[in-house]
């Protein structure tokens, strides 16, 4: 048996159902229901002559439609999130990987060439310092 909560929960969704399976339902109708389950029944027979289990299995179907359809939207986004999160833990671990790589090489040059590794240095700082003293110039 329904439940006024779930009734109350979905009264839109249930109201549109309702009025589009059974034309001759208006909102006025609708509304002596109060949001009780066995008037608003009532009503659905008085008006169109279906039968109250007819009722019942109709306005099951509409709600658990509605259930079905906002579990799988809730379940699409938990497994999108938790599939980003994976990915991002991945990228962020071959970055991590990467750079410990590139740290290992840097330093392992440093201390087999010293000598080249202070003129590379030096010809990066006279590089950047001509770069940045022309960009200032030109403003």
């Amino acid at each position: 048996m329904l439940t006024r909560e779930e009734i109350r929960g979905q009264w839109n969704q249930v109201k549109g159902r309702l009025q589009e399976h059974w034309g001759q339902l208006t909102d006025d109708d609708l509304r002596q229901a109060h949001g009780s389950t066995d008037q608003l029944i009532g009503v659905v027979q008085q008006k169109t002559g279906a039968t109250r289990r007819e009722v019942e299995q109709f306005l099951d179907r509409v709600l658990s439609d509605g259930r079905s359809t906002a579990d799988r939207v809730s379940e699409a986004a938990s497994q999108y999130a938790q599939e980003a999160s994976e990915m991002a833990r991945e990228h962020y671990a071959r970055a991590a990987n990467a750079t410990a790589d590139l740290s290992k090489q840097v330093a392992h040059t440093v201390r087999n060439r010293p000598t080249e590794s202070l003129a590379v240095a030096f010809g990066l700082g006279i590089a950047a310092g001509a770069l940045f003293f022309l960009g200032r110039r030109n403003r």
